[in-house]
């Protein structure tokens, strides 16, 4: 019988996720019908690592099954400015015309949440987790006042994901990368 426990991280506790957090990359390549090899570059120090080090503020939550981590969800506060709109990463396709994380109707600068991962492995996918990962990290995101808006970003080929952040009260905003991501944001309010 699994023994649940759910542990918010700080620091450089984050670590206990890097195996999920290649796990999750290695699940998006795996789903992706669009460029699938630019997954290879993308791992826990160039993605998740990067995004804590960088970010004005962030929390991960890992869930455990008798003290070992079986998934997570790591969320940001970052300050976007008019050069993150235009910003275009190493590992994102080449497309002309494409859009970027942002869209033009989002004001600059402003804080913006970002739901950036959230992983179960596939045993424990149906036990109601994910969900609760999602209202945890939602409360957390929705608890900074200058906050109003909040992005996630679903790769190619994850329908699943997609279907369940839409069901969870985001809307559709955008393909980012000419499809490589589709974005999805909630009114913070």
């Amino acid at each position: 019988m699994p023994n649940i426990t759910f542990e918010v991280l700080s620091g450089d506790a984050i670590e206990q996720c890097r195996e999920l957090c290649n796990e999750l990359m290695a699940f998006q390549k795996s789903k992706a019908t669009r460029c699938p090899e630019n997954f290879n570059s993308m791992n826990f120090d160039t993605r998740m690592k990067k995004s804590h080090e960088c970010a004005l503020e962030s929390q991960t939550v890992v869930v455990k099954d008798n003290g070992v981590p079986v998934g997570y969800v790591f969320s940001t506060i970052d300050l976007v400015d008019a050069g993150d709109k235009a910003a275009f990463p190493d590992w994102a396709p080449a497309s002309e015309n494409s859009l970027g994380f942002y869209p033009d109707w989002v004001k600059v600068p402003q804080k913006i949440g970002c739901l950036s991962n959230l992983y179960l492995r596939d045993q424990y996918r149906s036990m109601g987790l994910g969900s609760k990962l999602f209202e945890m990290t939602m409360e957390w995101l929705e608890s900074f006042a200058d906050v109003n808006l909040i992005f996630v970003y679903i790769s190619n080929g994850n329908e699943d994901a997609l279907q369940f952040y839409l069901n969870h009260g985001f809307t559709f905003s955008h393909n980012v990368f000419g499809g490589f991501i589709t974005a999805a944001y909630k009114l913070s309010i």
